[in-house]
């Protein structure tokens, strides 16, 4: 098999409906796992709302939570490189274990 045989045999066909496309807004990532899966809901919280609502819910398996760990990292760097550092604003953190085992945002 050739070189680009090979290449064209790694490819994937990846789909991106229009209602997916659009993307779901969040400001608040609440991070759970369990021995077999990680659960990551995306919250998107109000001001001077008191109910936040899950928008989003991702399940990965424990070594696709750590891929995607490296590549957020990766992406950050790449971004900073670029656009200068991201300064994280600490006013109002929340408590970010909301009864699971753990959580980190």
């Amino acid at each position: 098999m050739s070189d680009q045989n090979q290449e064209q045999g790694n490819q994937i066909n990846i789909e991106l409906p229009e209602e997916i496309a659009e993307g779901v807004y969040s400001n608040l990532a609440i991070i759970n796992h369990s021995p077999a899966e990680f659960v990551v809901d995306f919250v998107k919280m109000m001001p001077g709302v008191p109910k936040a609502k899950v928008k989003s819910r991702i399940v990965l398996t424990p070594q696709h939570a750590k891929r995607l760990m490296r590549a957020l990292a990766d992406n950050v760097q790449k971004y900073e490189q670029q656009f200068g550092e991201i300064q994280e604003d600490n006013r109002g953190n929340l408590p970010l274990n909301f009864g699971g085992p753990t959580a980190q945002a």
